[in-house]
């Protein structure tokens, strides 16, 4: 577009004005946020954390630590304190630059819980019934099916549609939240006007859904309770290693992307997002060698990717002031484009406003 615009103009005038335009033009808006229960593993990581870094120059970025989506699971208060500062250090730790990012809490923002509430009345039962991880995590935690386990597909829906984000960096598991915000927010457009950007779902093409290591038709877990299925981000070498090794694999001895091999395939995406080789070229660099040889390299660039992250995390978790710092300061951004929106849905359907 800016091309044939540049080719069109016929003046050196008509070019600078077109370049000045092109230069001011607001950037797409970006938001994205993980829970703070236990600790994060290369799921999260390659999944949405490492994602993010590549986005922080092109887009306006907001990055939430969703703290309040974590209590429809009963949490330790002191664990999930701790796990808050952890889970913002580690989108420090691994390049996210608070200049170019907006990081905070979500707790810190009262409007995410104020617009939650609103939309919950724009929201169908049965839509919300449809919501596969609601039946998943009813079935995981039956002692606890409370109301904000169901509802807080509204609330993930009050933390995009706040921000007006065009994009959400997603994994497959979370495309079905995105249409439902959608949804709601086309269904309060259609009554109140235009109202809410309808953001579309961003997927990178490789690590969108990493697998389990012991059951590689389930996706990762921080929650699961075998500890050889789980890579974590803050894992040392020897454990990530030690671990890959014991990944599920098949009686085959073929390294090869294919449906009928989800184990060797899931360890191929993940080979494939620390190293940026394509399935193609790490079929040909593993020809004729054996799954030994191709679970320690996986293993290896996976802790080799992880280590400076290790090592900065380290050292932020040691600076707890910064760390309250970079909260403080997003938090007040936050704040200043959430009660733009929430000004104006609480004008459109009538609430009174002091003056």
């Amino acid at each position: 577009m800016q091309n044939k615009r540049m080719a069109a103009a016929t003046t050196r005038k008509d070019r600078l004005s077109i370049m000045n335009q092109e230069a001011t033009a607001p950037k797409k808006r970006i938001f994205s946020g993980v829970q703070p229960t236990g600790n994060l593993t290369i799921g999260n990581y390659l999944g949405a954390i490492k994602n993010w870094t590549t986005l922080q120059d092109d887009y306006e970025c907001l990055y939430c630590v969703v703290n309040q989506h974590a209590i429809t699971v009963r949490q330790d208060p002191a664990a999930l304190r701790r796990a808050t500062y952890e889970t913002l250090a580690v989108y420090l730790a691994a390049g996210l630059d608070p200049e170019k990012n907006t990081m905070f809490i979500q707790s810190h923002v009262s409007a995410h819980a104020e617009l939650a509430w609103v939309l919950n009345c724009y929201t169908m039962f049965g839509e919300l019934s449809r919501m596969t991880q609601f039946k998943d995590k009813s079935a995981k935690h039956a002692d606890n099916v409370n109301a904000g386990l169901f509802t807080y597909p509204v609330l993930m829906a009050a933390d995009i549609l706040l921000y007006q984000a065009d994009l959400v960096p997603v994994g497959i598991d979370q495309k079905q939240h995105i249409e439902l915000t959608r949804d709601v927010a086309e269904r309060f457009n259609a009554i109140y006007s235009n109202t809410f950007t309808v953001p579309e779902p961003y997927m990178p093409k490789t690590g969108t859904k990493i697998m389990s290591l012991q059951d590689p038709t389930k996706k990762m877990s921080k929650s699961d309770e075998n500890e050889n299925a789980t890579v974590r981000i803050l894992d040392d070498k020897d454990t990530i290693i030690r671990k890959f090794k014991r990944a599920v694999t098949d009686s085959d001895t073929v390294v090869r992307y294919s449906e009928d091999k989800p184990g060797v395939s899931n360890l191929m995406a993940i080979y494939s997002c620390f190293t940026g080789k394509d399935f193609d070229a790490i079929e040909k660099e593993f020809e004729g060698k054996g799954y030994g040889d191709f679970k320690l390299a996986v293993g290896e660039a996976c802790a080799d990717s992880l280590a400076p992250v290790r090592s900065r995390f380290t050292e932020l978790m040691a600076d707890k002031a910064y760390l309250e710092t970079v909260a403080k300061e997003g938090a007040a951004r936050a704040s200043y484009l959430a009660r733009k929106t929430l000004s104006k849905v609480y004008r459109k359907v009538g609430f009174v406003e002091f003056k």
